[in-house]
């Protein structure tokens, strides 16, 4: 991880059901460009430091998305947890991107790009395993061994492969509506085709199913997903995920919400629910 980290500059401070959101902006040394993160500090971080889990939101949002629609502070206060929400992706004039919303910038995939000219940006997952981690450890008062992660679309791809990859950090998991098997889908084959280039055996690595295959699964996982989800049957496929978690020592939680879409409309419904997940590991 890098000894190094960059300062801090708080832009944004409300209070919040006791306690505070912030949002603060920094020169990202892994991403060569500001970026930016929110922070949610429950009312017992003034007290004595709090465990935590990172939030990872989906295409085409940033780091606000999440903290204005979601309404997980209320249970965050609750449950005494930090909620940390990184960007999805690198930003701003020199960063390249092209004319499509599911790739390019607010798509970065939390993957590290191998391909040009992705490659000298868009390092989303060392972004948030070897900045942002050690960033939030020596700058909020969090427990930093007591970190969980969780995420959205995109981002629940996101949470679990970060969380398969790196079983040692994170001791909870779940996700929304997550990409299961990013190679075996639309979005997943455009993106990883574009940022990892034509070998399939380098996708592996950001794929979930391969990585519960592969590694198996660590801890209890818990996905909500909505039946009336119009990317659920060509984009998210949780049936593949069911398969890779058959026979696992540790049990996938697959809720299928009737009459829910894509939006944090069903996020919010169910947002109470991972939280607590996560607050009995934390």
């Amino acid at each position: 991880m890098l000894n190094e980290i960059s300062a801090l500059t708080e832009v944004d401070r409300a209070r919040s059901f006791g306690g505070w959101q912030i949002r603060y902006e920094h020169q990202s040394f892994v991403l060569d460009c500001k970026m930016t993160f929110s922070v949610y500090l429950p009312p017992q971080a003034e007290e004595a430091n709090v465990s935590h889990v990172y939030w990872l939101s989906g295409l085409t949002c940033d780091d606000q998305n999440f903290v204005t629609k979601a309404g997980a502070q209320r249970y965050a206060a609750e449950q005494g947890l930090a909620i940390i929400a990184p960007d999805t992706s690198p930003r701003g004039n020199l960063i390249h991107d092209v004319d499509a919303w599911d790739l390019g910038q607010g798509a970065g995939f939390y993957l590290n790009a191998t391909q040009n000219p992705w490659s000298k940006n868009y390092q989303m997952a060392n972004y948030i395993l070897t900045e942002l981690i050690p960033t939030i450890n020596k700058t909020q008062p969090i427990r930093p061994e007591q970190r969980g992660i969780f995420g959205h679309s995109m981002g629940g791809h996101g949470a679990l492969t970060l969380a398969l990859a790196n079983p040692d950090l994170f001791k909870s998991v779940s996700a929304f509506s997550p990409i299961c098997s990013p190679m075996h889908c639309p979005w997943g084959e455009k993106a990883f085709e574009q940022y990892l280039g034509q070998d399939s055996n380098a996708w592996k690595q950001y794929d979930s199913c391969e990585l519960i295959k592969e590694h198996g699964l660590p801890w209890p996982v818990l996905v909500d997903q909505g039946t009336d989800d119009s990317f659920l049957e060509e984009q998210l496929k949780p049936e593949l995920l069911v398969d890779a978690s058959k026979g696992q020592p540790y049990p996938l939680i697959l809720n299928m919400r009737e009459g829910y879409d894509h939006s944090y409309h069903f996020i919010s419904s169910f947002i109470g629910e991972h939280i607590k997940h996560h607050a009995q590991y934390l």
